[in-house]
């Protein structure tokens, strides 16, 4: 049996149109999924007998189960998923005053290896399917009872190094058959594997993008990021000009700051020599330390004055504070914990 969550809408339309339906009746399923969440084919009053009985026997819904939910002061939830294969996820829910966005994770695992993130305490074991990862915005829905608004692919993994999934999971939330999210609040996040940021500039939809950059120099990034040793800052960086060039959009460059690592104003003139000229905008972050790691979060006053020498010199910044401070919600700090007492 196949998922139907795996679909996206002309994959569903060719797969119904080969067993001889019609191609209408995708758009009839998808309404019936993800308009009205309803999951029992015998409930989809208007399908055919014929096209139900052929549900029931070749399709399924791969649901995830919560196995442990955390709520921050702030609003934000932060959920272990376990997967059908038992396999265990994470997810966030962040409630913005522009509705709420949900961190979705692409991978079991993550072998990029940065050594402030507590995603690569697990080694990556496989690729989410695309289903696994649409069934994370779902359940969020299901559990909330609120509408998800915005969708950020930040979460355990590297989506780029699962492309195909990703990029069909945004072709399902993004679809207005499907969660009808639209393609300008979904953003991909990747820590800079430089020939599918090229390849990401040639896709169809109004995506954003983001590269976790985190340095402003090539030394201090292979020091803390290993994937710099192959796909070094200068090229990560030609690559995010021609991205903007090519589809003249905005690029983010994600930044957490580390005390005494990255955060000081030479580092701050370093990244504006990287950066000016560019139609881009930094998003600065207080690291939210892990325990496996000495990292600490840069102090407000350093954060500030970071903040400001990128503006006075011309570079657009906002300083964010991580959300979920008092819960485990730096990426991947819950399902460490959770594998660690199991193992």
């Amino acid at each position: 049996m196949n998922n139907f969550y795996d679909y996206t809408l002309d994959g569903l339309t060719e797969e119904l149109l080969k067993h001889g339906f019609k191609a209408f009746n995708a758009k009839q399923l998808f309404d019936w999924v993800y308009k009205k969440r309803v999951q029992d084919n015998d409930k989809m009053t208007n399908l055919s007998k014929t096209l139900r009985q052929f549900l029931n026997k070749h399709m399924w819904f791969s649901e995830v189960v919560v196995n442990q939910h955390q709520v921050s002061h702030d609003g934000t939830e932060k959920f272990l998923f376990e997967l059908d294969d038992g396999n265990i996820i994470e997810t966030v829910l962040m409630r913005h005053n522009y509705g709420n966005s949900v961190c979705v994770t692409t991978q079991l695992g993550c072998n990029i290896g940065c050594t402030f993130c507590a995603s690569g305490l697990q080694k990556k074991k496989r690729d989410l399917t695309a289903g696994e990862i649409v069934a994370q915005v779902v359940k969020v829905q299901d559990v909330s009872q609120e509408r998800v608004s915005h969708v950020v692919v930040m979460g355990i993994g590297e989506p780029f190094d699962n492309y195909e999934n990703t990029m069909a999971f945004i072709d399902i939330i993004n679809s207005p058959h499907g969660l009808e999210i639209g393609a300008r609040h979904i953003t991909v996040s990747t820590s800079g594997i430089v020939p599918k940021i090229r390849q990401f500039s040639n896709e169809p939809k109004q995506v954003n993008l983001a590269i976790s950059l985190h340095a402003s120099n090539d030394n201090m990034r292979t020091s803390i990021m290993k994937i710099n040793k192959v796909y070094p800052l200068v090229d990560v960086i030609e690559a995010a000009k021609e991205y903007v060039e090519k589809t003249n959009r905005r690029i983010t460059f994600e930044y957490i700051l580390l005390q005494g690592v990255n955060d000081q104003l030479w580092h701050a003139d370093e990244l504006v020599q990287l950066l000016r000229g560019m139609n881009c905008y930094v998003n600065l972050i207080r690291y939210n330390p892990v325990d496996e790691f000495s990292y600490q979060g840069t102090e407000e006053a350093v954060a500030r004055a970071f903040h400001k020498r990128l503006m006075d010199q011309g570079i657009t910044a906002t300083l964010r504070h991580e959300k979920g401070g008092d819960i485990d919600a730096a990426c991947g700090q819950l399902r460490s914990k959770k594998l660690t007492r199991i193992e």
